[in-house]
């Protein structure tokens, strides 16, 4: 029998511990407790019904209610609950996936499938192929990683490793050694004071052939990076940034990795972040959109110069010893298939590049309206980030209550967004309407009015 809201509300901090939360903040703060999802809206307990501009957490790109991916886990449920693909085994959803998923991303260069569990389980996947094929090739000594600071990987101890921010570091330390990071291509904040995006991105490559030469070519496996910057508040590089990075990496014998748990499936406007910006990486970490967030589900997709090397070695150093107990579940590879279809179905991308202008403009105006926002980040696809400072000369960072209090009243007001530090995050579905995109403007205005 279901629990009333009684229990629930009385409940949620007793014995449940949240992510990303001090377990004794939702004593203080009680949650927000969603019982319901149609189209692009929540619904509280409550029975308050707001857009979601949060897109669930970057990933519930085709709404609540996607019935041909709701369908085709049901029918996969019936039809082969579970089965492993370890050695021996495999099953035909997983089979068909990959081959779906080697045309979707042909264009990124990329040909090869290894299933996982979710976006940390995908960047770890990354990272230990990455090590692993350096070995096959003989030079064991590329063990290290370089990251851009302000790049969010995941919590696994190898993404917390390469992560750029310390709230994800500092008490889990010691994280996995020969990890390096070089400043991010943030124009509002960087050690270079410089506001030009095409002039600091070429500082900070500059910044990445300093750091290899430092560290020695032959000593690193990798660098990974997000093409757009998401959880560490939508930092979009200059359009030379990527392509820059990729040219280092090939001069220098160091794989690519991208990572498009976030920018994958259509998020930036264009369908994937590589795209975007003319890159093919050598790997790429995917999950989040894959399954629409409707089962934890996630593919790091591998380059045919990569497979390659792991395909035809005869020495057995290529025996892959890593994997999950969920990879290449045939319910998420059932929900992948039904859900790519969609987003294809329904060019999710191109509504993503129209509705996201629509929400970049209507957030440059709130800037121009309002003092306390600093920076305004966006203008590719469903991704924007508003910064918050308590001075705009300064840019001082506020304090923790200002960014709550817009996020309740732009909630009173009829859309949930996501605050995270000084930033608030926009992500929300790809299929969201162009009056969906003005009731998270009206929602948010209301908010800094409050103040």
């Amino acid at each position: 029998m279901p629990k009333d809201e009684n229990f629930l509300k009385a409940n949620n901090a007793r014995h449940l511990w949240h992510p990303m939360t001090h377990p004794a903040d939702h004593h203080r703060n009680p949650p927000t407790i969603v019982t319901g999802g149609q189209g692009v809206r929540i619904t509280d307990i409550d029975g308050h019904s707001v857009i979601d501009g949060v897109g669930g957490l970057w990933n519930v790109n085709l709404g609540y209610s996607c019935q041909p991916v709701k369908d085709a886990i049901a029918g996969q449920l019936d039809e082969l609950p579970y089965y492993s693909i370890f050695r021996g085994t495999s099953n035909d959803k997983v089979i068909e996936l990959a081959e779906a998923l080697k045309d979707f991303f042909a264009p990124d260069g990329l040909s090869r499938a290894f299933f996982t569990s979710g976006g940390g389980d995908s960047v770890e996947t990354a990272l230990r192929l990455a090590r692993q094929y350096h070995k096959i090739r003989g030079e064991a000594g590329r063990i290290k990683f370089l990251s851009l600071k302000k790049g969010y990987h995941g919590t696994h101890f190898g993404g917390a490793s390469v992560n750029g921010n310390a709230n994800f570091r500092t008490m889990y330390e010691p994280l996995l050694p020969g990890c390096y990071h070089i400043p991010a291509p943030y124009p509002y904040r960087n050690p270079f004071n410089e506001s030009d995006p095409a002039r600091l991105a070429q500082l900070c490559l500059q910044a990445l052939e300093d750091e290899i030469a430092f560290q020695g070519a032959g000593t690193i496996a990798a660098m990974i990076m997000e093409p757009i910057l998401g959880a560490g508040g939508v930092i979009v590089p200059h359009e030379s940034f990527m392509p820059g990075v990729a040219e280092i990496c090939r001069k220098n014998g160091i794989l690519l990795i991208a990572d498009e748990v976030i920018t994958a499936f259509g998020r930036t406007g264009a369908w994937s972040g590589s795209r975007l910006w003319g890159v093919q990486p050598d790997m790429m970490s995917t999950a989040k959109a894959i399954t629409n967030g409707y089962f934890p589900f996630g593919a790091t997709m591998i380059s045919d110069g990569v497979a390659e090397v792991f395909e035809k070695d005869e020495t057995g150093k290529a025996a892959i010893g890593h994997g999950y107990t969920y990879s290449g579940h045939p319910v998420g590879a059932a929900a992948a298939l039904a859900c790519l279809a969609e987003t294809q179905r329904l060019d999710v991308a191109e509504n993503a590049k129209a509705r996201g202008a629509e929400l970049f403009a209507g957030v440059q105006a709130l800037k121009d309206k309002y003092d306390v926002i600093g920076d305004v980040r966006g203008g590719y696809g469903l991704m924007v980030a508003l910064e918050l400072v308590s001075d705009r000369a300064t840019r001082a960072a506020p304090d923790k209550a200002t960014a709550a209090k817009v996020q309740q009243v732009a909630y009173e007001n009829g859309a949930m967004v996501r605050v995270s530090g000084p930033n608030i995050i926009l992500s929300p579905s790809l299929v969201l309407t162009a009056d969906a995109v003005q009731g998270i403007l009206d929602a948010l205005d209301a908010g800094f009015r409050a103040l």
